[in-house]
C-alpha cells in the first residue's frame, strides 16, 4: 500500500524554490535571497534556511559561507555525472521490480505505460518524463530498499532540471525514448531483471545525450547574446 506523505513547511518552500530553478526562472549562479522569499511566501527566514538545506541535498543549489545560497551550475560534466548515477540507481530499482511484481502491480505498470503513450502522441515531453521518473520513485513496496529510494528521490529535482531542457526536442526523439522504455517494461514483465537493467541504462544514455545536445544549444545562444551585447 502506498502512503500519502505530507510535506513539512520547509519541504513545501523547497519545492517552490526548486520549481523556479527547474523551469529556469532562477538561473545558474543566481543568489537565493532569503528575505525576498520569506516575504513572498509569508514565512520565517528560519523556514527558508531549512528549505535551502533540503535543496542543497538535491544539488540544485550550493551554500557558501558569507555568500549564501547560489543556484548550482549545470555543465556537461555535471549532466554526465548525474545520469551515470541515475542509471546505477534505476538499474537496481527496475531489477527489484522485475523480481517482485505481483499481478496488480504489473497492471499498474501497463496502465502507466499507456499514459506515457498518450503523452508522446500529444508531444508532452515534461509529462512523459515526469510520468516515468515519478512512477519509479513511488515503488517503495516492490523495491523494498529505503536507502535506494531515498538516494533516487534526492536526485529527482536535478534530473527534472536536466530534462526540462529537452522540452523542445523533436517528436521523433520522444518516440525513440518511448521505444527504449518499452524494452525495459517488456523485460520487467517477463522477469528478465538483468535485461531490464541494461535497457534502463540505454534509456538513461539516450536521455543524457538529448540533455547534452540541448545544453550545448543553450550555451551557444547565451554566448551569442553576450557577444552581441558587447558590441
Amino acid at each position: 500500500m502506498q502512503h500519502e506523505e505530507i510535506d513539512s513547511l520547509s519541504e513545501q518552500i523547497a519545492k517552490h524554490i526548486g520549481e523556479q530553478i527547474i523551469s529556469g526562472e532562477l538561473v545558474e549562479g543566481e543568489r537565493i535571497q532569503e528575505l525576498r522569499i520569506a516575504k513572498e511566501l509569508d514565512v520565517s527566514r528560519g523556514s527558508v534556511r531549512e528549505a535551502l538545506l533540503i535543496l542543497e541535498r538535491t544539488q540544485l543549489i550550493e551554500i557558501f559561507p558569507r555568500r549564501g545560497a547560489v543556484v548550482s551550475e549545470m555543465s556537461a560534466g555535471q549532466v554526465r555525472a548525474l545520469f551515470d548515477t541515475t542509471a546505477l540507481l534505476l538499474g537496481q530499482i527496475v531489477q527489484r521490480i522485475s523480481e517482485t511484481w505481483r499481478t496488480d502491480e504489473a497492471e499498474e505498470l501497463q496502465k502507466n505505460f499507456q499514459y506515457l503513450v498518450e503523452q508522446v502522441k500529444q508531444g508532452n515531453t515534461e509529462k512523459f518524463y515526469d510520468g516515468i521518473f515519478q512512477y519509479l520513485a513511488a515503488q517503495q513496496d516492490m523495491v523494498a530498499n529505503p536507502y535506494l529510494i531515498k538516494f533516487y528521490k534526492e536526485l529527482l529535482p536535478s534530473l527534472r532540471r536536466s530534462y526540462f531542457l529537452t522540452l523542445n526536442t523533436s517528436r521523433r526523439e520522444l518516440q525513440e525514448s518511448l521505444e527504449l522504455l518499452k524494452l525495459v517494461i517488456d523485460a520487467i514483465l517477463i522477469r528478465k531483471s538483468q535485461q531490464a537493467t541494461l535497457f534502463m541504462e540505454d534509456f538513461c544514455r539516450h536521455l543524457r545525450n538529448l540533455v547534452l545536445e540541448s545544453l550545448t544549444r543553450m550555451k551557444q545562444i547565451e554566448l551569442a547574446w553576450a557577444r552581441r551585447s558587447r558590441r
